[in-house]
């Protein structure tokens, strides 16, 4: 029941709980506190605009690697929650690998890009950045 509430949410997140109910089969006081649930247990971590980033001005999006300085690695975390203030980020990734972080951020156009680049590069956490931009993006729905 939880996985098919969670399905219908992921399609519409702001589907009135009489059809959610309808749609699970359950009555709707019984939809109310399963959904309750899933939030209270961070299975259902909120609902969002997805917003077109273009539609805002921002006509430049980027994935920026980041590797930070070695002696820089206990604050991992709090550099990932320093960026994640920033304006231009749209999400922070911690990742293994070559780097870590991946940031995807949004600019106005390729001269706020470089500003966005130089401003990290000039953090004293990090030692390099690799830049690549995304033409396209399609979202994913990941599936229990």
């Amino acid at each position: 029941m939880d996985r098919a509430l969670v399905t219908a949410l992921q399609r519409d997140g702001r589907t009135p709980n009489n059809e959610l109910a309808r749609i699970v089969g359950i009555a709707p006081s019984t939809c109310v506190a399963r959904v309750r649930s899933l939030r209270e247990r961070g299975v259902v971590r909120g609902v969002h605009a997805d917003v077109d980033p273009v539609a805002l001005g921002l006509s430049i999006q980027a994935m920026i690697a980041v590797s930070l300085r070695s002696d820089s690695r206990a604050g991992i975390g709090e550099f990932a929650a320093i960026v994640a203030r920033r304006p231009f980020v749209v999400n922070v990734f911690y990742v293994s690998g070559t780097y870590d972080h991946l940031l995807h951020v949004a600019a106005r156009g390729s001269d706020a890009l470089r500003e966005i680049v130089n401003e990290l590069s000039s953090m004293p956490q990090v030692s390099g950045t690799e830049t690549h931009l995304i033409f396209d993006h399609l979202a994913g729905r990941p599936q229990a």
